[in-house]
């Protein structure tokens, strides 16, 4: 890793395969490989790395993505403010083939990135996206790790995790903060495998899902804040454009961008509707055992 800021040790954290840590142990003498020892999954992976860690900020950042020379330079400077919690950036999708010309922008979470409706400069924000993130150690140590029962296991895309830490950190830490730094960037890898529509709808149904689960454990109103602003703002935008597009600069595909955030909307709402019925069932079969686990 090429930084113009230095990092004080490199980790990566190979997910429940042997033979692929042996592989990467042989390959990457200088950096410290290690295995995930907690559950399969990506925060079970997530909490190896913060466990061995040394430093007093830690960064995160997905396998497939290469970040930008001052990548950890921006990040820092966001820490000068000891309320700092966490310092997150910009993530640019790299398409294997392109994006899909019916792909809206404002979907881009659908694939781990920066989407339309985001901040263009440094702006304080509820939660940061996991392949561009940072927090101070201490957060960990005050609050805990990635809850293990949420976020992505293999090629599940369930997601998640990071916003429920980020405002479990925040509950306990009233006066803390996240900052969106844009000029803090990394390059995603998109595959064609995640260029699909039916990608894209399994993927909001699994955001949905999840979405339950946040709002269980932190709260409605927490867990749903921004999710609401992005609904009642940034999709009907989103859907507006589309049209104009079609209209006004005669692009046939806006429309289809216009349709497809409507349908993934539908898709991300029932996953959460299901996903609340489904709680609200453990729920019931505990109390009915004698027992309730909140």
């Amino acid at each position: 890793m090429q930084q113009s800021l230095a990092p004080k040790e490199i980790i990566l954290v190979i997910d429940h395969n042997p033979k692929l840590l042996a592989q990467a142990q042989a390959c990457f003498p200088s950096v410290k490989v290690i295995k995930n020892a907690e559950s399969r999954g990506l925060s079970g992976a997530r909490n190896s790395g913060i466990k061995v860690a040394r430093g007093e900020f830690i960064a995160f950042m997905d396998e497939d993505a290469t970040a930008d020379r001052d990548w950890l330079a921006r990040l820092l400077e966001g820490y000068a403010d000891s309320d700092t919690l966490g310092v997150g950036g910009a993530i640019i999708p790299v398409w294997e083939s392109g994006p899909p010309a019916w792909f809206p922008e404002e979907f881009l979470w659908v694939v781990g990135c920066t989407y339309r409706g985001m901040p263009e400069t440094a702006t304080e924000v509820r939660n940061l996206i996991g392949c561009n993130m940072s927090f101070r150690q201490s957060v960990f140590e005050k609050t805990g790790m990635f809850q293990t029962n949420i976020g992505r296991i293999g090629s599940y895309p369930s997601g998640c995790e990071e916003t429920e830490l980020c405002i479990r950190a925040t509950l306990l830490h009233p006066s803390g903060r996240y900052i969106y730094e844009p000029d803090a960037t990394v390059h995603h890898s998109v595959p064609t495998t995640r260029a699909t529509f039916k990608y894209l709808l399994s993927r909001c149904y699994a955001e949905g899902l999840s979405k339950a689960q946040v709002a269980q454990s932190v709260g409605i109103n927490a867990g749903l804040a921004s999710e609401r602003a992005y609904t009642l703002r940034t999709l009907p935008r989103g859907v507006a454009r589309g049209f104009a597009d079609t209209l006004l600069r005669f692009d046939a595909w806006g429309l289809a961008r216009a349709g497809v955030i409507c349908i993934g909307l539908a898709f991300t709402t029932t996953g959460y509707l299901i996903g609340r019925i489904n709680r609200k069932r453990i729920v019931r079969g505990q109390i009915k055992n004698g027992h309730v686990t909140q």
